[in-house]
């Protein structure tokens, strides 16, 4: 266990950091006493990064947090420009850990029963049989969500929530892990259908990749010289290990002070001038998960506030909506959320 102390937090605004509360040592475990296996979660999630990185280079930070919202059981909404190995990214996280992977690419004229499946009568046996779509599968890259129609896109959010899908009045579950990766281009908004609060609320981290830096550019083109590296990786783990991973990190220890932190994070966001909407209790539960969860990974047993501060941007800043008179004066959810960090007591680890 790290014994020392974090150091002070900085405040975005440049203004000094508000001062730190001590919290003493965690046990390591969870309220039952149940130890946290957090080397299982560590060496899972370096192998997968590892091998990724073998086929998408200079994007460890976006590859951490793709590990991170596994782990924690959410899904993840990419916004970023045509190119940037969205789809790459999807399908390089299931050949990591031999997961099936299905695409759907977005389009108006998609129905939802082209994505969750339909019931086709069969003339021989003179009974409906359900043929699945393919969000039947464990990793689905939903390309463009926001080209699809309304209808379409709600189609997912009962597979997002129960990882279930019901048709005709009959449910069907779906195979764990369950992971959507939805991609959306911010810059091109013809013929789209803008995703509304709630649906985005389902997503528990948005994020971009971003383009790379000229070296990075440079060993990109000697990765793509003669083969795709995609095609040429193989699993580093099985889709049984993740979903032991993904129990395991429940375990990670969150103090009591620790969890107020965070809790102060998500009423701020309530009660800011410059927010017309908060975050939800369901923007607390995702912080607290992806919290456990980026401890795990980091080889910790218990959950440090850096842990939060990592993770505040993603899993918060599609959650918040700024009044009109913010974007004026042209600020950012995560200006804003810079702020609220900067004048919230910092708790700190105790010797």
């Amino acid at each position: 266990m790290n014994s020392q102390a974090p150091p002070p937090a900085e405040s975005g605004s440049g203004k000094p950091a508000a001062p730190a509360k001590s919290v003493a040592s965690p046990r390591g475990a969870n309220a039952a006493g149940q130890p946290a296996d957090v080397a299982l979660v560590s060496e899972l999630s370096k192998r997968v990064i590892g091998n990724v990185e073998n086929a998408i280079v200079g994007k460890r930070k976006q590859l951490v947090l793709s590990m991170v919202a596994w782990l924690s059981g959410g899904h993840i909404l990419l916004e970023d420009v045509p190119g940037v190995a969205k789809t790459m990214l999807a399908r390089a996280l299931a050949k990591s850990l031999g997961c099936h992977f299905k695409r759907v690419q977005c389009t108006p004229d998609l129905l939802p029963t082209d994505v969750t499946g339909t019931s086709i009568f069969n003339q021989k046996t003179s009974e409906f049989e359900f043929r699945p779509g393919p969000v039947f599968t464990q990793i689905l890259l939903a390309d463009e969500i926001n080209r699809a129609t309304p209808r379409t896109q709600a189609s997912l959010l009962e597979a997002m929530a129960e990882s279930r899908v019901t048709v005709d009045g009959k449910s069907y579950s779906l195979n764990p892990p369950f992971l959507v990766i939805a991609t959306q281009n911010p810059v091109d908004h013809e013929g789209t259908f803008p995703l509304p609060e709630a649906q985005l609320d389902r997503f528990l981290m948005r994020f971009s990749l971003g383009y790379p830096s000229v070296e990075e550019e440079m060993r990109m083109l000697d990765l793509l010289q003669f083969q795709h590296p995609v095609d040429a990786m193989t699993s580093v783990a099985t889709a049984e290990q993740l979903v032991a991973a993904q129990q395991a990190i429940r375990a990670v220890h969150v103090d009591p002070r620790v969890r107020h932190y965070l809790l102060q994070i998500v009423h701020q966001t309530r009660h800011n001038d410059n927010l017309a909407l908060g975050g939800s209790p369901r923007a607390t539960i995702a912080l607290f998960r992806c919290a456990q969860a980026m401890a795990a990974i980091r080889g910790r047993a218990y959950v440090l506030p850096d842990d939060v501060k990592k993770i505040i941007a993603p899993v918060m800043n599609h959650r918040l909506i700024l009044r009109p008179e913010s974007r004026l004066r042209k600020l950012t959810t995560e200006k804003v959320l810079e702020e609220i960090l900067g004048e919230i007591a910092v708790p700190t680890i105790s010797t």
